[in-house]
Parts: C-alpha cells; structure tokens; sequence
C-alpha cells in the first residue's frame, strides 16, 4: 500500500516595497516565506517541504494580509518588531539560528561569532552564517542585523546593497561610516 503523505497548502501574496516587489508565503501554520524580487523559488528555501508545527492552525490568507500590513508598517518606519505566526522550514540547527536572530533588537547589530555564542556553539560562526543565508523569512527575522566581526556587511541572500539599506532603514551607524556617508 503507498503511504499517502499530507499535502500543505501554500498561499502567496505580494507587497510592494522601496526594495521592490516581495512574495510572501504562508501554510496553516504562518508564514512560511518572503523571497526579494528576482529570488528562484527554490533558491535557499523550500516552500513545499512541511516545517514543524508552528504556532497553531491559522487561516493562511489572513496571515499573508497581516504580514503584508506589518511589512507596511516596518518600511514606512512605523514597527520595529513583528508579530506574526512563522513556520519556517529548516533543519533544528537552522531553526535554533533563527530563533536567535529574532532576539536582535531593532536598530541594533550583532557578530556572526556572538550569535553562534548565543546559540551556544562559540565555534559555529560559518554554520550559522550558512543558516543564516538560508533564513525563509529574512526582514521579518532580522538576519540583516548581523555583521562581521569587523561591523562590515558581509553576506546576505539578497546581496549586500539590500541589507545596506535594511541596516539604514534602522538607523544602524555601522564602524568607518557616519550618518552622513552612504553604507557600502
């Protein structure tokens, strides 16, 4: 006999943003992704794989016109912190790297080295900065706010000059930068 396996349905929507067209993601668990504009679908994040059990049973167009007015919100600088059902896909060490990017408060910035320290694996920068890259949520949880150890912009799904301006958009003054100087 086949072993029938359950389907999740996903539902999208998208946002327009200052950093363009956003596709948002969401299951009958939350949210599940947000790919920037040009992104290939199965670019870093798999939207078809089931992830664990979020939050509870949610009405996934619900949870996309949420994200989407939270989204708002954040880029016209009106939220600093989202509150939404997620049901990111990933591995436990992934996940666990997420949960620690959403500790980072607006505004502020850590080190790859102090989030693996977070994470209790003081010697995992790269594994975590691997995570990081393959992060299905990334604005919403915040993997922009970690820098090099140096405060440089270093790695970034959606290439450096977004994250610039995500670190901008937040008022982070980075090391060798000013207010006054744009952030390579």
């Amino acid at each position: 006999m086949a072993c029938l396996r359950r389907q999740t349905v996903i539902r999208e929507h998208r946002i327009d943003t200052p950093l363009g067209c956003l596709e948002l993601l969401a299951g009958p668990q939350g949210l599940r992704a947000v790919r920037f504009p040009g992104e290939r679908p199965a670019a870093r994040r798999g939207a078809g794989a089931v992830g664990d059990a979020g939050p509870g049973p949610v009405d996934p167009a619900a949870c996309l016109l949420e994200a989407a007015r939270q989204l708002s919100e954040y880029f016209a600088g009106e939220r600093t912190v989202f509150e939404l059902p997620l049901d990111p896909v990933g591995t436990p060490f992934q996940r666990a790297a997420w949960e620690v990017l959403r500790t980072i408060p607006f505004g502020r910035t850590i080190s790859y080295g102090e989030q693996a320290a977070r994470l209790g694996a003081p010697n995992a920068a790269r594994a975590v900065g691997a995570a990081n890259g393959r992060n299905p949520l990334p604005v919403v949880v915040p993997c922009h706010r970690v820098v090099g150890r140096d405060g440089s912009l270093v790695g970034f799904a959606a290439g450096t000059a977004v994250k610039a301006w995500l670190v901008r958009h937040e008022g982070i003054v980075l090391p060798g930068t000013n207010a006054g100087r744009r952030i390579r």
